[in-house]
């Protein structure tokens, strides 16, 4: 079962684990969904930066703290902060903001 057809990692072999991908996004910009549905994300800081919701810091409970950050409920936005921290169990998911001012975000 070893055969040719597998997961797509290029043939590296190697196995990439979700503290990895959790690394990798520390001081980049990020959307955290909870499982309350409110999601964080950043706050246009300019048109040419985009949205800017900086992951500071995380640890192996998935406790977060976020800089310049906006809390949206039901796609409406509630609060603007800062600072947030977030505990990790309270996470549904966690995405890299890829989308700018100018794609419609």
């Amino acid at each position: 079962m070893n055969g040719g057809s597998g997961n797509g990692g290029g043939g590296s072999g190697a196995v990439k684990m979700p503290t990895d991908f959790l690394k990798s996004i520390r001081g980049r910009p990020v959307v955290v969904k909870l499982n309350s549905g409110a999601d964080y994300r950043g706050r246009p800081s300019s048109p040419a930066l985009g949205f800017l919701c900086i992951l500071a810091c995380l640890d192996s409970y998935m406790n977060i703290a976020m800089e310049q950050t906006e809390e949206y409920v039901n796609g409406q936005l509630k609060n603007k902060y800062g600072d947030a921290f977030i505990r990790g169990n309270n996470v549904l998911y966690i995405s890299t903001s890829k989308r700018t001012l100018a794609d419609g975000a």
